[in-house]
C-alpha cells in the first residue's frame, strides 16, 4: 500500500500549512469549503506525484497503453475514494477528528462532476478505476461539461431542468493543460495537393476551435498506479473581442465568438430534435474523438517516433458505445493526410487498434448522421468514411445467396444516412456486448449479418462495478463487518466476498448484517427528510427502483403495481400489506416526453398516498430528485429490493441491479441483462424472478398475438381500476391526469409489455414482501447476494478486456 501520509502528525501540519496556502486562514477559521479544496489539493498533489512515476513506469517498461474512448464519465466525488485508495482515509479522518472537525462534512463539500448521466457514464468510471487498480497504463478521454446535464428539480410533480453549475466554485482536482491544446476543424472544404508523386488532401477556410484538456487524476487501489482522465473543453482560438459592438451596448455579440465556441462543451447531450442540436453534438463528438486522438499520437512519437506500424504494439483504443465512433475514421485521416501513410497500411493499423462496445439493441440508440449534415460540417472526414464504406461493398462475394440484403444490413451508407454502429463494427478488430444475453442479442439479431461474417470479432464482457466505491466507500457500517469476518483481501481482490457462505447460518452474524442494512435505511431516511420534507420509516421495506427513466425500464409498471396495492387496501382495509417505501429516482431526458409524464405520475401517486392516513402506515412513495452518484451511495446501501424490471430483451446489462445486489438487496426482476447472472450465481432461490422471457416477448411479437385490449379486459377489477385512474382525476390533483400515457399503452399497443407482465410482477412482489417477516431468512439471502456478488467486480471485467482484447 502506497500510503501518502506516514502518520497523523505529518499529516496534520501539511494539511494546516495546505489550508492556509488555500484560504489564507487558519484551519480553526476557514469555512468548511476551504477545508474540502485544501484536503482535495493536498491529496491531488501526491496523486500527481504518484502519476509521474506510473508514466514513467510504463515508458520504461514498453507497456502498451489504452485510450478509452467515452462521451461520459461520470466519475462520482473523488476524495473519500481516493483516501480509501491510497489506505489512509481512517488516519486521515482521526486526525481531523483531532483538530475538530468531521471528515464527512468536508467530503460533502465536494460537487458531483456533471461529466455524465447514467450507466455509460458510470461503467466508463469504474472502468478507469478497475484499470489503475491493475496496474493498466489506462486513461480515459471525454468531455469537460461545464454544465453537464441538467439539475433535475421536481415542481408540481414534474421534471424541471436547471443548469447544473458544478463548476461555481473551482474543481481542485483538474489541472488546465494549456500546452497540449489541440486545434479542431469544422466546415471548409477539401483541396488535393501533389508531394513526391502522390495526391494528399487537406481541409481549407475552416471553422477552427482550440480543444484544451483538463486532466483529473484516477488513483488505483494501493495507490501504486495513478492514471489520468483527460476531457476536453471547447474554445476560440483567438480572442475576437469586438469592442465597436460593445462600446454600443450590443455585449452578446461582442463575445460572440466564445459563446459560439464554448456552446459545444456546455452540455451534455444537446438536443438535437432541430439542425442547430444536431451540429452541436456532431461537433461535441468529433471534438472529444479528434483532439484525444492528436494526444495519444503525440504521446507514442515522443516514446517511439514515426513508426506508425508499431502502434497496435503500444496503443489500444477502446469506444464506449456509438458516440466515439469516428476514432476509426479520424485515425485514418491523420495517418494518410498528415503521417503520409498508405490508405491499406493505415487501415491495417486502425483495425488492429480500434475495439468497439456495444450498449443497446434499441434501435434509436445505434446512432445515424444525415450524410448532408455529416458531410457539410466534417468534409474529410465524410471521404474518409465514404471510401471505407466503398471498399466494403467491394468486399462482398456477390455469388453467395442474400448476399444483397445482408450488405443493406451491414451498409456504413444507406438511405441518406451514416450508420454509426455499422462504421464501428468495421473499423474494429473486436465488438463485445456487456452481458451474455446481449451478446447474443447481438450475435443473433442486432448485428446477426456481421457475426454471420466475422465471427471471430464477437465477445461477450459482462459489465462490473467498482466495489470499493459503491460497497467499501458507500457501505462503511457492511464493509466493516465485512472485513471483521474475512479480512481485507476483499478489497483488492473481491472474488473474496465468497468467503461470507461460511457465515451464512451464523445466527448472530445475520443479525448484524441486519443491523448494518438499518443502520443504512436510518441514513437514508434523513437523507429524504432534509431533500423533500418527506418522512420515511425505516422499519417498513425499502424497494428500490432507481436509474434513467426510459419505457423499456417500466418504471410505469412500479407504479401501476403502487396504484394496485393502494387500491385494493382502499377496498379491503384488511387487505395485508407488507409495510413498504417505494424509493424511486432518476431523471428523464429533456425531450422525452412518456418518461418525464412517467415521473410526474409517480410524484402525483406519491401525493395523494403520503396524505392518505388509511395507508400511511403501510405504504409511502418517495421519489428522491437529481439522481447522481453522491445520494446514489446512500441509496444502494439501505435498500432491501432492487427493481429490476425491464422488458426482457431490452436492458443490455444493467450496472445498478449490480451494485444493490453487492449491498445486499434482493433483485425482484426480469431475466434481463445481468439479471440472468445474477440469479444463476447467487441461486433463483434467493431473488425473485417473474415475468416473460426474453424468447417468450420475441415470439409474442412475431406471432403478432398480444393485444393489449384483451390483456385489458381480461383483468378489468385491477389493470382496468389502475388504467382507469390514469383518466379519472383519482391522482390528478397535483397537476392533471395522465390520458398520454394511457393512450401510449392502448393506442401503440403496449410496446414494452407492460400490462402483460403486470400480475406476474405484483404477484412476485406479494410472495417477496410476504416473507420479510423471517428476517434471519432475509438476511441470508442478503448476505448471499454479497456474498456471490464478487465477480461483478469491474476488476474482473477489465482483467477480461485486457487479456482478450487490448492484450496489454
Amino acid at each position: 500500500m502506497n500510503k501518502i501520509f506516514d502518520n497523523k502528525q505529518e499529516f496534520t501540519e501539511l494539511y494546516r500549512d495546505a489550508v492556509m496556502s488555500i484560504s489564507g486562514k487558519s484551519v480553526e477559521a476557514a469555512s468548511d469549503l476551504d477545508r474540502f479544496n485544501a484536503l482535495a489539493k493536498l491529496v491531488a498533489e501526491k496523486a500527481r506525484t504518484v502519476a509521474t512515476k506510473s508514466d514513467a513506469r510504463a515508458t520504461a517498461e514498453g507497456k502498451k497503453r489504452v485510450y478509452y474512448f467515452s462521451i461520459e464519465f461520470l466519475i462520482g466525488r473523488l476524495l473519500d475514494n481516493y483516501l480509501l485508495n491510497f489506505g489512509v482515509r481512517d488516519m486521515v479522518a482521526e486526525a481531523l477528528d483531532d483538530m475538530g472537525f468531521d471528515l464527512s462534512v468536508i467530503e460533502n463539500q465536494e460537487p458531483d462532476p456533471a461529466l455524465g448521466n447514467g450507466g455509460l457514464g458510470r461503467l466508463a468510471a469504474c472502468f478507469l478505476d478497475s484499470m489503475a487498480a491493475e496496474g493498466i497504463a489506462g486513461y480515459g478521454n471525454g468531455m469537460r461539461y461545464r454544465y453537464g446535464l441538467f439539475k433535475q428539480e421536481i415542481v408540481n410533480g414534474s421534471q424541471v431542468e436547471a443548469t447544473d453549475e458544478w463548476l461555481t466554485h473551482g474543481y481542485p482536482w483538474e489541472v488546465r493543460r494549456q500546452d497540449k491544446a489541440v486545434t479542431i476543424k469544422f466546415g471548409g472544404h477539401v483541396e488535393g495537393f501533389e508531394e513526391n508523386g502522390r495526391t494528399f488532401y487537406r481541409t481549407v477556410d475552416t471553422q477552427d476551435i482550440l480543444a484544451v484538456p483538463y486532466d483529473i487524476p484516477v488513483v488505483g487501489y494501493a495507490g501504486e498506479t495513478v492514471n489520468k482522465l483527460r476531457v476536453w473543453a471547447a474554445e476560440p482560438v483567438e480572442e475576437h473581442f469586438d469592442l465597436e459592438a460593445f462600446n454600443r451596448g450590443d455585449y452578446a455579440l461582442a463575445d460572440a465568438e466564445r459563446a459560439e465556441a464554448e456552446a459545444i462543451s456546455a452540455i451534455l447531450y444537446p438536443n438535437d430534435a432541430g439542425e442547430h442540436g444536431r451540429l452541436l453534438r456532431l461537433k461535441q463528438e468529433y471534438l472529444f474523438v479528434s483532439a484525444g486522438i492528436y494526444s495519444l499520437l503525440d504521446t507514442f512519437e515522443k516514446e517511439h517516433g514515426a513508426n506508425w506500424e508499431l502502434l497496435p504494439q503500444f496503443v489500444a483504443i477502446h469506444t464506449n458505445d456509438t458516440h466515439p465512433a469516428m476514432c476509426g475514421p479520424e485515425l485514418m485521416r491523420i495517418l494518410i493526410d498528415e503521417k503520409k501513410l498508405e490508405w491499406d497500411d493505415a487501415w491495417n493499423i486502425v483495425t488492429q487498434v480500434v475495439s468497439y462496445t456495444n450498449h443497446t439493441i434499441l434501435p434509436e440508440a445505434l446512432e445515424k448522421w444525415p450524410i448532408g449534415t455529416f458531410s457539410k460540417l466534417l468534409p474529410r472526414v465524410y471521404q474518409i468514411i465514404d471510401e471505407i464504406s466503398r471498399r466494403w461493398h467491394e468486399s462482398f462475394d456477390t455469388t453467395q445467396e442474400g448476399w444483397q440484403e445482408r450488405l443493406r444490413q451491414t451498409a456504413i451508407l444507406w438511405d441518406g444516412e451514416i450508420r454509426m454502429a455499422n462504421l464501428s463494427v468495421i473499423c474494429s478488430h473486436s465488438v463485445n456486448g456487456v452481458a451474455k444475453i446481449h451478446s447474443d442479442i447481438i450475435k443473433n439479431i442486432v448485428l446477426k449479418d456481421f457475426y454471420a461474417l466475422t465471427p471471430e470479432k464477437f465477445n461477450n464482457k459482462t459489465n462490473g462495478i467498482s466495489h470499493r466505491r459503491f460497497f467499501a466507500e458507500a457501505n462503511p457500517t457492511y464493509a466493516k463487518l465485512v472485513t471483521e469476518a474475512i479480512g481485507d483481501g476483499w478489497l483488492k481482490d473481491a472474488f473474496e466476498l465468497e468467503k461470507l457462505k461460511e457465515f451464512q447460518n451464523d445466527t448472530e452474524f445475520l443479525k448484524a448484517v441486519g443491523a448494518s442494512k438499518r443502520a443504512n435505511k436510518e441514513r437514508l431516511a434523513a437523507y429524504v427528510k432534509a431533500e423533500t420534507g418527506l418522512v420515511i420509516d425505516p422499519n417498513t421495506v425499502f424497494d428500490v427502483q432507481v436509474k434513467r427513466f426510459h419505457a423499456y425500464k417500466r418504471q410505469l409498471m412500479n407504479i401501476m403495481k403502487v396504484m394496485d396495492i393502494y387500491n385494493r387496501r382502499i377496498a379491503d382495509p384488511n387487505f395485508h400489506v407488507t409495510p413498504t417505501t417505494f424509493i424511486f429516482s432518476g431523471k428523464a431526458a429533456s425531450s422525452y416526453t412518456f418518461a418525464k409524464e412517467t415521473i410526474r405520475l409517480i410524484n402525483s401517486v406519491a401525493d395523494v398516498i403520503n396524505n392518505d392516513p388509511r395507508v400511511n402506515e403501510v405504504m409511502k412513495v418517495c421519489f428522491i430528485p437529481n439522481f447522481r452518484v453522491s445520494n446514489a451511495q446512500l441509496i444502494y446501501p439501505a435498500a432491501e429490493i432492487s427493481e429490476q424490471i425491464s422488458t426482457a430483451g431490452k436492458e443490455a446489462s444493467g450496472t445498478s441491479n449490480m451494485k444493490l445486489m453487492m449491498n445486499g438487496a434482493i433483485t425482484l426482476g426480469t431475466l434481463d441483462g445481468a439479471n440472468i447472472e445474477i440469479a444463476d450465481l447467487a441461486g433463483r432461490e434467493n431473488e425473485a424472478i417473474f415475468g416473460l422471457t426474453a424468447p417468450e416477448v420475441e415470439q409474442l411479437w412475431a406471432s403478432n398475438s398480444y393485444f393489449a385490449w384483451d390483456t385489458l379486459n381480461g383483468d378489468r377489477e385491477r389493470l382496468g381500476r389502475v388504467m382507469d385512474e390514469l383518466k379519472d382525476n383519482t391522482f390528478a390533483g397535483l397537476s392533471g391526469n395522465f390520458e398520454s400515457i394511457y393512450n401510449e399503452l392502448m393506442n401503440n399497443n403496449d410496446p414494452d409489455l407492460v400490462m402483460a407482465d403486470f400480475r406476474s410482477y405484483v404477484d412476485a412482489w406479494e410472495k417477496l414482501t410476504g416473507s420479510y417477516g423471517d428476517q434471519e431468512t432475509w438476511n441470508r439471502k442478503a448476505l448471499l447476494n454479497t456474498a456471490s456478488s464478487g465477480w461483478f467486480s469491474s476488476d474482473r471485467t477489465i482483467r477480461e478486456y485486457r487479456d482478450e482484447i487490448w492484450h496489454a
